[in-house]
């Protein structure tokens, strides 16, 4: 076991073990955002940058600091390592950086946006992003692809993470999609359209931080905030067949999969219990899926810091024709 100092908390972790994972055995706000890093998928990380650390001290046989911040979740921690994330001014004005970057082409579509509610980037924006933007010219645009019948895609909305091509190449048997193009003109597509259609293809939805790749039947039935999200199970032969399900009464909106503290998957799960499954006599219901308190999904379903049922005349407008 080797230590290391996050903002002054110090902890011991396996050799080997990066710096943004260290961090995630602290917990609480020393944690640094993630936009690409994914630790279900391998190679995925370095991509965004939000994460960026300032490294004070390289190791305890070394104690210089690295000469620039360092990816977090990309970067080793030595033995008397000591890191600076929420303590170094320095790094809050570099994410701030990147935030802006990231906002540049992101269209300001939130009202619209399925993913609204539980959007990474509208949390690290409203963390570390500004008021105002300094954008002047005209933001990029692609062209609509249709790529499935299952799954709607907003290359507008894409920061480029790549976590939907990591996920298409190690769980599902064939990888359709990817990177098309360079630079500013770089989009997700296909070369063929309506060919995302494998056992497994829904789960690039979950993986996706934006609302760039979302759920078609879903799409526009509700806002995250009107539906209560509860653990379900039922017997798959294709997969764990344990997801959340989220309701309004006894009906179905949406099927996704478990996801952890972090807003990752736990187990990805097929398209059948993706799509499917909408009926409540479909699932086993477990009970209430745990959210965060801080988080827009808890408007309502908590009262004190207890878990309470949402009140049932919920309404929550007619945006189908969105």
């Amino acid at each position: 076991m080797i230590k290391v100092t996050i903002d002054g908390v110090e902890t011991e972790v396996e050799p080997g073990t990066t710096i943004l994972n260290a961090a995630r055995q602290i917990g609480g706000d020393l944690v640094p955002p993630a936009m690409c890093y994914y630790s279900k998928l391998k190679g995925s990380g370095g991509k965004c940058r939000t994460c960026l650390v300032k490294v004070s001290a390289g190791s305890a046989k070394d104690p210089r600091p690295m000469p620039k911040l360092v990816a977090s979740c990309s970067t080793p921690v030595q033995d008397g390592m000591v890191v600076q994330n929420i303590t170094s001014p320095e790094v809050l004005e570099a994410r701030k950086g990147v935030v802006e970057f990231l906002l540049i082409n992101h269209p300001l579509d939130c009202p619209i946006c399925d993913q609204a509610g539980e959007c990474h980037l509208q949390d690290l924006a409203f963390e570390h992003g500004s008021a105002k933007t300094r954008y002047e010219e005209e933001r990029r645009s692609f062209d609509k692809i249709d790529i499935g019948s299952k799954i709607q895609l907003h290359m507008t909305r894409c920061i480029l993470c790549y976590r939907c091509v990591f996920t298409a190449n190690q769980i599902t048997n064939e990888r359709v999609h990817g990177v098309l193009n360079r630079g500013d003109a770089a989009e997700i597509g296909t070369y063929i359209e309506n060919v995302i259609e494998n056992d497994f293809s829904g789960n690039v939805i979950d993986v996706c931080p934006v609302g760039a790749l979302t759920d078609k039947t879903f799409r526009f039935k509700s806002r995250v905030w009107f539906v209560k999200p509860m653990y379900a199970h039922r017997n798959c032969d294709k997969c764990c067949g344990k997801t959340t399900v989220w309701m309004k009464g006894d009906e179905v909106f949406r099927v996704t999969a478990r996801k952890d503290q972090y807003g990752e998957v736990e187990d990805f799960i097929c398209n059948d219990c993706r799509f499917d499954k909408k009926l409540a006599s479909d699932w086993t219901v477990e009970g209430p899926a745990p959210i965060q308190r801080n988080s827009v999904q808890a408007q309502n379903k908590y009262l004190q810091g207890i878990k309470v049922d949402a009140p049932k005349n919920i309404g929550y407008g007619n945006i189908s024709d969105r």
